[in-house]
């Protein structure tokens, strides 16, 4: 059987692309022809993605399109004849772009719309998680499921050493790690507030890291540099580092003590399952996926009790009881997001598609 993947977007390190590039090397050791094919790609990928111009992306016996902004891609799916499988990824609420770019408001609230107007129009709709699924439902999709992000954890766990970042994150404070786009939704700005806590309540020797881009909302940026200088914090226990190759991000995971999402708006989050992977130890604001994401792992908190969150991340870091215990029950629940896991449910969609075929 031919069951290709359509992605509007391939980059290296992007989420979403690394998952359709495992879940065809799954499909294809299964004895599938599989290919994933692009609007537009990296330089580094070309060869191995393919444009989505080739005639051969519309002659799949099944077609997954990953679905998480709008693209012509979605008018064209509409018209394929063989299965269609939805992917859904999750698109972040306008509402959060509102007050820093008309642009990416404009461009979330059309996602939502080409999202609707998939209604009817697919065999099988997916989301990447139960809260992404039950989205699906609720704008009307008739049959759903769930199918997880293939994470490629060996980026993290199997990089080389990078021994001169790692003598500086080795100098002796407490590296609090976030990784992912400086962006409202992920509320940086309150990473900022509980570092300010933390500083109060816990511990001066501290350094919060945010490995991500930071330039697509210059507006939001600013203000969260804003912020800094206003509880007069130094500058320099504040890295932004931009996006970094697998070796840094590697390092980081590496070499910090706790990774931290205030995030308020989830379909999943592929860095939780990276932390884990690296066992560094979870604390988290239980919004959208992200409880679920972690399965009862971590450290959860709700409400946003910031000076509370301060104390529960000093006892992450500082408590080793506590510590291990948490470090033990991530292992347990990366268990659930295992290749061998991923295959096993891609295998049994695929077996529910074929009667179709």
């Amino acid at each position: 059987m031919i069951i290709n993947q359509w992605v509007p977007a391939a980059h290296q390190g992007d989420a979403i692309g690394d998952s359709a590039r495992r879940v065809r090397g799954m499909l294809r050791a299964a004895g599938h022809t599989s290919d994933l094919f692009a609007l537009t790609m990296d330089d580094a990928l070309r060869g191995d993605v393919r444009p989505f111009s080739d005639p051969d992306a519309r002659r799949g016996d099944v077609t997954i399109f990953h679905f998480a902004l709008p693209s012509p891609m979605t008018q064209a799916f509409t018209t394929l004849g063989g299965t269609r499988v939805l992917q859904y990824h999750n698109i972040t609420p306008a509402a959060f772009f509102a007050a820093y770019d008309a642009g990416l408001f404009r461009l979330a609230a059309i996602g939502r719309q080409e999202l609707r107007s998939l209604v009817g129009h697919v065999d099988l709709a997916l989301g990447d998680s139960e809260f992404n699924r039950q989205e699906l439902e609720g704008l009307g999709f008739l049959k759903t499921g769930v199918m997880p992000i293939a994470v490629n954890t060996e980026r993290i766990t199997s990089a080389p050493r990078r021994p001169a970042l790692e003598k500086i994150l080795g100098d002796g404070l407490i590296n609090i790690l976030f990784v992912g786009r400086i962006v409202p939704n992920k509320r940086i700005d309150d990473h900022i507030r509980l570092a300010e806590a933390y500083k109060r309540y816990v511990d001066n020797y501290y350094r919060f890291i945010f490995v991500g881009r930071y330039d697509g909302l210059p507006r939001y940026h600013a203000q969260v540099q804003a912020l800094i200088s206003e509880f007069k914090m130094l500058p320099d226990r504040f890295w932004f580092t931009g996006p970094v190759p697998d070796e840094d991000l590697a390092a980081f995971y590496r070499w910090s003590d706790a990774y931290v999402s205030l995030s308020e708006h989830e379909g999943f989050c592929v860095p939780l399952v990276e932390a884990m992977a690296a066992d560094v130890p979870l604390l988290a604001y239980a919004a959208g996926a992200v409880p679920e994401t972690l399965g009862g792992a971590g450290m959860l908190f709700e409400p946003k009790d910031l000076e509370l969150a301060a104390e529960m991340l000093g006892m992450l870091v500082y408590d080793r009881p506590v510590r291990d215990r948490i470090i033990q029950g991530q292992r347990r629940r990366l268990e659930n997001f295992s290749p061998a896991r991923i295959e096993r449910r891609l295998m049994e969609i695929v077996a529910s598609l074929q009667s179709k075929c």
